[in-house]
């Protein structure tokens, strides 16, 4: 009877491991996702006004802050591995749209970063000024870390900093829908895995016991994502009656 129960136990011992295993790998790759269906919808359209590169931005400040948050307070490595994945993801998607707006262009005038015109940041046209600016925020990142990583309310404000960040992940494509009045463009796919996404992170960070920071950040992108999908059915009404 004995020997039965330690195989019960050993069972379930190796079934919870196995589901530890698939959470942590839903979790370093399943943020990625949700760009598949953008990236293919830019290609098909040849088209990049519907999705908000800012998204870009606010996630690569976010995962590169993160990263550092991790050099002064040492979480869960899966936590680490999905911010590198992130920002490969974000690399990938900025070169698109590069690329894409590249060949659309009708004018030759070209925005760099090296003009130092604050009217066109994060509106470059070559994905290498991209490149550059995130190197340079490494390394003042990396520079500033090294000289306060004893001070630990400097390494919990970078923790907040990052997920604050990060929070705000949908919000440059919230305001994108309401200035245009329209979610043309935007993949309502990228959206959904985006709150089933949040969702299951955010319960996650409960469950695992991660830093008051992230499960609070988790919900705030929660009540983002699903402000845009009202904006869905909101636009698609408006559309309804204009031809009507």
């Amino acid at each position: 009877m004995d020997a039965e129960v330690v195989l019960q136990e050993e069972d379930m011992e190796g079934s919870w491991t196995l589901l530890s295993w698939l959470a942590s790998f839903v979790m370093v790759f399943g943020g990625a996702l949700p760009y598949v269906p953008q990236y293919q919808e830019i290609q098909r359209c040849s088209n990049t006004e519907g999705f908000s590169t800012r998204v870009c931005f606010v996630l690569l400040i976010a995962n590169i802050l993160r990263i550092f948050f991790w050099i002064g307070k040492q979480f869960e490595m899966t936590l680490l591995l999905q911010s590198v994945v992130m920002i490969l993801t974000m690399f990938a998607m900025l070169h698109l749209c590069c690329t894409v707006h590249n060949t659309n262009r009708v004018s030759t005038r070209q925005h760099r970063l090296s003009d130092l015109n604050f009217q066109y940041f994060w509106k470059w046209s070559a994905f290498e000024d991209y490149l550059l600016f995130c190197f340079g925020f490494t390394v003042l990142c990396a520079v500033v870390t090294l000289l306060l990583l004893d001070s630990a309310v400097f390494v919990e404000t970078l923790g907040s900093l990052a997920l604050m960040f990060e929070a705000m992940l949908g919000l440059p494509q919230l305001l994108q829908n309401f200035d245009n009045r329209s979610t043309k463009g935007m993949s309502v796919k990228m959206v959904l895995l985006w709150t089933a996404g949040d969702v299951f992170k955010t319960t996650y960070f409960v469950m695992n016991e991660s830093p008051a920071q992230f499960w609070v950040c988790g919900s705030v992108q929660i009540m983002i994502d699903v402000s845009i999908l009202l904006q869905v059915l909101l636009y698609s009404q408006d559309s309804r009656v204009k031809l009507g």
